[in-house]
């Protein structure tokens, strides 16, 4: 791939930095066979079925649901053997409510000490007699909040269960009583009575009871519905059942003596779910504390729960997260040092990897029917066959940036060309990460098309970036290129946008105007590549007519390039003899058939009316005719996903649209009414587009078909002429306005696309 750079002076110690850098990364190479990723990791995820059989058989576990999953993606999801044995055999089934027993301890208690935390109604560092003041008896004054979370208070491990007592108050009492066996401080003894404080602390600060305050602030915001104390009866014909206790079969009830006996909501233990339930919870840690759009904790507060803490014993944990532990049940070995996790005695357990974005989870009723079960065994083969399934995350441009420290930018003053789309695989802005690098001078900020935040329509205004102070040029107001007088002041310009895989996309031309404006100055460019969302796998469309040149269509290409920002910045380079002084900073352990839901990267909308991958899939097609007079949604939840107009029978035109049988969506009538845009606030009939296969789905097709359906159904009304710029061929345009087939119509393109495919092939940097 580095034959593609230009490099001259001293550039090309920076490519042998960085090549040695990324080789010496602790990730796989990308995938080297035809399958991709996703494909592959299912193939090796097909596992997890006979090992889990395997231990049925063992008569180690009666059954199981084991739930693998990658960000906002369920790799895996299956259901094994019995969820009760006694009194009858029922079947296991994937949305079984289990007995989630210590998980309870990071699922509701650590989380909501944590808010507590967040809002300063509670320091970590306090003791805990500051909130409950009878605690600091018995030699427990020294005794921290923190102490509780990491298990080093010096607690026992449970509360006496030899004598009769039942109730939070006799709990409490036990509580008092008791007298640490170690300083606070100096020894890893895991202890169910730290979980239990932490619980009555949770009462005592918020005066909710936790099995309330979870509900409320924790299980109810995420949508976790099955997740709770002490489930009601109406759910037991979903419960896995867990063991027999002075002859009573324990079935929707909790297991642990001691939570049982506190009324079945404890700090410790108490808790019930699914595997879906954590699963959102998971997703909710790995996207920095919220879910889809509903935020339970701050980005600081889960990196401060993860955080690795060396503890006296040597072991490593959280706060409240295992880490490195007896307990991990071989789980942090398979996923890394990165990883944490929880198990429950019941048989539970999640584990979640944030260097892969995966995690992992297992739940059992081991102790059903005899108390007998063993989990353990299974833990460690889960996670390796996990481990060794989930790809990498791909490293963007930014990441090897970072990972060379930024070799070729110490001592220069730089500009960034970025948006909200520019992070690093932590999530931090590139923004941040430059003006805070060693020997970096970063000066001045430029914007594309919707502005630095990316939530802006029309012509924007330069600014100033408020965290930093520095100025902002904004790219897409009254000039679209920097001037000479900005640039006169800079040595490079480092380009970090997110690009959506599209010819009319604006960013890859403003990204152009700068490698013009920089050539001409004299100045260094610097693209950070980022992955094609749409695959930089596909080459289709109609390629734009030579001579229409704009920043709707730069470079005459199709709709759909197959190729990253870099792979075009060079392409525009060499075939337009821009001459910019460019380096690309290529990505690692990315592949051109990668789709980027399948990359490990978080979604970042890239601009405000594409908030999803699947609007982004079938933005090439229904964008094409949006310059025409029709709504696509812009204004409503589902831009991209919607086409219609006052004028068109919804009806008439899904049935049309279905007979066409286009591969990879479906159409259904609607009605909308938009809330911006065009027709803002009018009753707009129309279809809905369900996208049904993304792999068989020619996204520019399906916009020949919806401009010759309107065309053929309201030839009076539908302003075709108006798509020509989006189209970008007379020829195609031509074939629509005389009635052609659209699949005639599609297979005219092909002999173009050849053409584009082997210019193309020049400036591929990835296979």
């Amino acid at each position: 791939m580095w034959r593609h750079f230009k490099l001259v002076g001293r550039i090309q110690s920076f490519v042998l930095l960085t090549m040695l850098t990324v080789m010496s990364l602790p990730f796989p190479c990308a995938w080297a066979s035809e399958a991709s990723p996703a494909e592959a990791g299912a193939t090796v995820l097909s596992a997890i079925g006979p090992t889990v059989e395997k231990e049925i058989e063992a008569g180690h576990i009666p059954g199981a649901v084991v739930l693998v999953g990658q960000r906002d993606r369920i790799l895996y999801r299956r259901a094994f053997g019995d969820r009760a044995l006694l009194p009858a055999r029922l079947p296991m089934t994937t949305d079984t409510i289990f007995d989630l027993a210590s998980l309870t301890k990071v699922l509701a208690t650590t989380v909501a000490v944590m808010q507590l935390a967040e809002t300063g109604q509670l320091h970590l560092s306090d003791p805990v007699s500051n909130y409950w003041p009878a605690f600091a008896q018995n030699g427990k004054g020294g005794i921290t909040v923190e102490h509780l979370l990491t298990h080093t208070s010096g607690l026992r491990p449970d509360l006496d269960l030899r004598q009769l007592w039942h109730g939070e108050a006799a709990a409490r009492s036990l509580i008092l009583a008791e007298r640490p066996i170690a300083a606070p401080g100096t020894k890893f003894l895991y202890s169910d009575i730290n979980f239990i404080v932490l619980g009555e602390l949770v009462q005592r600060i918020s005066g909710e009871p936790l099995d309330i305050y979870a509900a409320r602030h924790i299980f109810g915001p995420l949508g976790m519905k099955d997740t709770g104390f002490n489930p009601p009866p109406s759910a037991r014909t979903r419960i896995a059942p867990t063991d027999l206790q002075n002859g009573v079969l324990r079935w929707g009830m909790v297991q642990d003596p001691t939570a049982y006996r506190m009324g079945g909501v404890a700090g410790h233990a108490g808790l019930f779910g699914t595997a879906d339930d954590l699963a959102i919870f998971a997703q909710m840690l790995l996207n920095g504390g919220s879910f889809h759009g509903r935020r339970i904790l701050s980005a600081a507060s889960v990196l401060r729960m993860t955080l690795p803490r060396s503890l006296p014993s040597g072991a490593r944990r959280g706060l409240g997260w295992d880490i490195d532990s007896p307990f991990a049940g071989g789980q942090d070995v398979a996923f890394g040092p990165e990883s944490y996790g929880h198990t429950g005695y019941s048989g539970t357990s999640l584990w979640i990897d944030p260097k892969r974005g995966c995690y992992l989870i297992i739940l059992t009723s081991r102790l059903h029917p005899s108390d007998r079960g063993d989990t353990k065994p299974l833990r460690d083969r889960l996670a390796r066959i996990v481990e060794g399934a989930v790809p990498p995350p791909v490293l963007t441009g930014i990441d090897v940036l970072e990972a060379a420290a930024f070799a070729p930018l110490v001592g220069r003053r730089v500009g960034l060309l970025t948006n909200q789309t520019g992070r690093d695989a932590a999530g931090r802005r590139t923004i941040d990460i430059l003006a805070q690098a060693p020997g970096v001078h970063l000066l001045m900020i430029f914007s594309p098309e919707h502005g630095l935040g990316g939530d802006r329509e029309g012509r924007i205004a330069s600014g100033t970036e408020p965290s930093t102070g520095l100025p902002v040029y904004s790219l897409y107001g009254r000039d679209l290129r920097p001037s000479a007088a900005v640039l006169s002041q800079l040595d490079a310009i480092v380009v970090d946008l997110q690009d959506v895989g599209v010819r009319f996309y604006t960013y890859a031309a403003t990204m152009a105007y700068v490698m013009e404006a920089a050539a001409r100055a004299g100045i260094f460019v610097y693209v950070l590549d980022r992955p094609n969302p749409i695959t930089a796998a596909v080459v289709d469309g109609p390629i734009s007519d030579v001579g229409r040149r704009s920043i709707t269509g730069y470079f005459p290409m199709p709709v759909r390039h197959g190729m990253t920002l870099g792979e075009l910045a060079e392409m525009f380079n060499a075939e337009y003899g821009i001459g910019a002084k460019l380096v690309v900073i290529p990505m690692h352990a990315y592949s051109r058939n990668l789709w980027y839901d399948e990359t490990g990267l978080g979604w970042v909308n890239p601009s405000p009316h594409l908030r999803s991958l699947e609007e982004v899939i079938l933005y090439p097609g229904v964008a094409l005719i949006e310059a025409a007079n029709v709504s696509v949604g812009r204004g409503t939840a589902e831009p991209f996903e919607l086409v219609g107009a006052p004028w068109i029978d919804g009806k008439e035109l899904a049935e049309y649209l279905e007979r066409r049988a286009i591969p990879g969506v479906r159409f259904e009538a609607v009605d909308f009414t938009p809330a911006e845009d065009r027709y803002a606030g009018e009753l707009c009939h129309g279809v809905r587009i369900i996208l049904t296969d993304r792999t068989a789905l020619h996204a520019p097709r399906l916009g020949i078909e919806l401009a010759a359906a309107l065309h053929r159904l309201y030839p009076d009304r539908f302003q075709i002429a108006r798509i020509l710029g989006l189209v970008g061929s007379q020829k195609t345009l031509a074939a629509i306005e005389n009635g052609a087939d659209p699949q005639a119509i599609e297979s005219e393109w092909q002999e173009d696309l050849a053409a584009f495919q082997a210019l193309r092939a020049k400036y591929l940097l990835y296979q």
